[in-house]
């Protein structure tokens, strides 16, 4: 099985950036927009077995990558604000964080 690993990092750290975008709706439409923008802007780290996953694991632990996947989800999280996708729709502002 592939599988990118930047998704399961994005997964992990999206939670804190939220936690600064308290007027951002926490619904699954406006996540997911988040999510997809920020991994749109960051290289995918493709693993097929278990020893790429720690290989990729160890690459991206450094406070570097860190940083700059924090960064890319602000960024995300900044541009769904200004555009949400579900103004106004009651329906799907189902908080999931």
């Amino acid at each position: 099985m592939v599988k990118n690993y930047m998704e399961q990092i994005v997964d992990e750290l999206l939670p804190v950036v939220m936690e600064e975008y308290p007027d951002l709706y926490k619904c699954k439409a406006c996540l997911a927009d988040v999510k997809a923008i920020t991994l749109n802007h960051l290289k995918p780290r493709y693993v097929a077995t278990e020893k790429g996953e720690i290989y990729v694991k160890i690459d991206n632990i450094s406070l570097q990558s860190k940083a700059n996947i924090l960064k890319e989800i602000t960024k995300a999280a900044e541009i769904v604000r200004h555009n949400p996708r579900n103004q106004g729709d009651t329906e799907i502002k189902e908080e999931i964080l």
